[in-house]
């Protein structure tokens, strides 16, 4: 059994404020990712920084210690935002033991960490607790909030026996961890925009004649082109791509329709990506133009389906105050759609280290109007958030009523400026003119 005791150094980074706003002139172009070993060491410094971050929020909810227990390859979900860059998994016993540097163990390591698979972890950490006694003891035992739920019951039961009850009567705090994950430090942003910007590159390089031909190319097709792109910018994919053909049916949820693309479709791609650590999640629209026919820019209708979803991003953003609980930013921008006479659905999310990380939602694509326990969640500052919607829009070309869905995600900047998006927002569908030849012979890129 070994007592790790490696002191954490702590890094101060200076906030990254450019704001990237829609530039259609101006595609979004593809960014490399640092070297691996780059990678690591950045990843390590964020991961100090929102460590050094922990005793103060012990103090915030009046806790004197945080415990956490897991075994290999049954791990809190905590584990993958605590540990070391080049760490894959907390081998045999890892425990961890946050405190607030004050009585006994000021000045020591913390978090104070063993690993072991002999039991003599025990023995030290009730020393180490005797000495501390710490009043209120804090364990992941929530019911409802998965990241504040960590705690295998064989883990909790094996804690009953090794530790005095006194300490087993423990404090169920999961805004810890909640809060913990969720924040920010801001030298990731500069990274994850480069991150977004790739992404737009993606989608228009897919949403273009280089990917797609009418009546060959199918929605299918463009997805496993979107799983070969990803890897080859040494990312990984979070969720499988959807593409789908829009219609008045298609909602298709967790999976794109099957269809082979046509002139005049209107498209869709859900589609989030994995680097660094922290996760993109991105949903933008496309039009296939009548280039037989001599058509040049979407229908009219189409471009209005766009905007109205635009104006309901606005509406939420404008909602989206710290402190007020998601179920509130929801109905307050559910009542300024219907006062505007706007119908759609929100279903936003907080995103970071986990695509869908833990924090306030703002309504679930089956609960549009009020979430249990999540929707009840603060928002909370130094955090981002996909701002993920669809409002209905009757396209008169068609006669038919669509949804239009975007997502993009948003940071927090200050109390004085909000949220921004991290690289603007798609304000104008994709054009896909597959007709359309480049001055080197290739498809020019209309986005």
């Amino acid at each position: 059994m070994r007592l790790l005791l490696t002191a954490l150094t702590v890094f101060a980074f200076v906030p990254c404020l450019a704001y990237g706003q829609w530039h259609p002139e101006k595609p979004a172009q593809y960014h490399e990712l640092p070297p691996l070993r780059e990678q690591a060491r950045l990843f390590n410094e964020w991961k100090d920084e929102r460590i050094a971050r922990i005793p103060a929020l012990l103090k915030k909810y009046d806790i004197d210690a945080w415990l956490l227990s897991m075994r290999e390859h049954n791990e809190d979900p905590l584990w993958w935002s605590l540990k070391n860059a080049t760490q894959f998994a907390p081998h045999r016993r890892t425990v961890l033991l946050f405190h607030t540097n004050t009585s006994s163990l000021a000045g020591h390591p913390n978090p104070l960490v063993w690993v072991d698979n002999t039991g003599a972890v025990w023995d030290e950490l009730r020393w180490i607790l005797v000495q501390y006694a710490p009043q209120r003891i804090a364990l992941n035992t929530d019911r409802h909030i998965a990241f504040g739920g960590g705690l295998a019951v064989g883990e909790w039961m094996e804690l009953y026996e090794q530790l005095p009850q006194e300490w087993m009567k423990a404090v169920n705090q999961p805004m810890l961890a909640v809060e913990y994950i969720a924040a920010r430090v801001p030298g990731q942003l500069s990274y994850y925009r480069k991150m977004q910007e790739t992404v737009w590159a993606m989608i228009q390089e897919a949403f273009s004649a280089r990917v797609i031909e009418p009546n060959i190319t199918t929605t299918v097709d463009v997805e496993w082109w979107f799983r070969e792109k990803i890897q080859t910018q040494n990312f990984s994919t979070w969720v499988h791509p959807r593409v789908s053909v829009i219609t008045p049916q298609s909602f298709p949820g967790w999976a794109g329709t099957e269809d082979i693309i046509q002139e005049g479709d209107l498209l869709h791609v859900d589609f989030g990506v994995t680097a660094m650590s922290m996760n993109t999640d991105t949903q933008h629209m496309a039009y296939v133009l009548r280039t037989s026919e001599g058509e040049s820019d979407a229908p009219e209708g189409h471009k209005e389906g766009i905007k109205k979803a635009n104006r309901m991003q606005d509406i939420v953003l404008s909602q989206m105050q710290a402190g007020k609980t998601g179920n509130a930013v929801l109905q307050a921008s559910l009542r300024q759609m219907k006062a505007e006479n706007i119908s759609g659905q929100i279903y936003c999310h907080p995103i970071g280290d986990y695509a869908h990380a833990p924090g306030a939602v703002m309504g679930f694509t089956n609960l549009p109007e009020y979430v249990p326990v999540l929707g009840e969640l603060p928002i909370l500052p130094n955090t981002w958030y996909s701002i993920e919607l669809y409002a209905y829009h009757l396209v008169p070309e068609r006669n038919e009523t669509l949804r239009f869905r975007l997502e993009e995600t948003v940071h927090w900047v200050d109390d004085q400026v909000g949220w921004k998006f991290v690289h603007g927002r798609q304000e104008a569908l994709h054009l896909i003119d597959w007709q359309v030849p480049s001055s080197d012979g290739d498809f020019f890129v209309q986005s």
